[in-house]
């Protein structure tokens, strides 16, 4: 037998096994949660207040807290880390300025989430007299995922074929015209697989609005953007470590809640993704 092709199926075998590791840890911890959790999820639970400090009542308004911080975020992060990409793919020189700064961005994506969140407490919280509220920590939480958005978009747009482009300049297109009505299309998809890594963190991470947003025990709706708010990430950090005697069944569901809702994120994003690619796909084939 050949050995290149001996060689080749030892490889294949063992991208495999990884794959299959991994996939398998990932279910692994998802039924975990599943049996550990599910007896705590009610309609109680997901609708009512906290009380008894804590160790009773429900995880509503904290839900709702995890919910506007998400939103929040994407509403400051999407335009401005799309807007930064499109102006780094198809403005901007090739020269070493551009290239100071991708690895600016690039950096900032391994920046520790508390250093973010170090900043978020010194500018938005301080400097600009935000206080502790949404409106900080979404604007820290963006500032967090924007290095993710701006390269998963910038990745996407380099993906196009150029030939696309030349073809809308031939027709007479403008620049932007090009940008947003052929370019733009096509890159949805890439777009959305950024976007969809960018919430998962951002509706997970503690440090940051630990900082800048999250409340130790808010009851009550947010009324506004200048409110503070309760957050599942850090409700969970508080149930398990500064909670004496905290029922183990609310600290499972409430993790358990939280991953429904970046799986929630992430369903939603995967739908338009493939409600995009189908499109693009009848197109070509017309």
């Amino acid at each position: 037998m050949d050995r290149r092709y001996i060689t080749q199926r030892f490889f294949y075998i063992l991208l495999l096994f990884t794959a299959l590791v991994v996939v398998a840890f990932v279910f692994g911890i998802v039924i975990y949660l599943i049996i550990k959790g599910a007896g705590a999820l009610s309609w109680e639970f997901i609708t009512q207040k906290p009380s008894g400090g804590m160790r009773e009542g429900g995880i509503g308004p904290i839900i709702v807290g995890t919910l506007y911080l998400v939103l929040g975020t994407l509403v400051f992060s999407l335009p401005t880390g799309i807007l930064a990409a499109i102006y780094l793919n198809e403005y901007a020189k090739q020269n070493k300025l551009t290239r100071i700064v991708r690895l600016s961005i690039i950096n900032m994506a391994g920046v520790p989430s508390v250093v973010y969140g170090l900043f978020g407490l010194g500018f938005f919280v301080l400097f600009l007299d935000f206080g502790r509220s949404v409106l900080a920590g979404s604007l820290t939480l963006a500032l967090l995922i924007l290095p993710v958005v701006i390269t998963s978009t910038e990745e996407a747009l380099k993906a196009v074929p150029d030939t696309y482009r030349h073809a809308s300049f031939a027709l007479g297109a403008s620049k932007w015209q090009t940008v947003l009505k052929v370019v733009m299309p096509q890159a949805v998809p890439g777009i959305i697989t950024g976007v969809v890594l960018g919430v998962g963190r951002a509706a997970g991470e503690t440090a940051p609005i630990l900082f800048t947003a999250a409340a130790f025990f808010q009851p009550n709706m947010p009324n506004s953007v200048f409110d503070q708010v309760m957050a599942l990430p850090y409700h969970l950090y508080v149930l398990v470590t500064q909670v004496s005697n905290a029922p183990e069944d609310k600290q499972w569901g409430t993790a358990l809640v939280l991953l429904i809702i970046v799986l929630m994120f992430s369903i939603t994003s995967t739908m338009i993704r493939t409600r995009a690619r189908l499109r693009r796909k009848s197109r070509h084939d017309i």
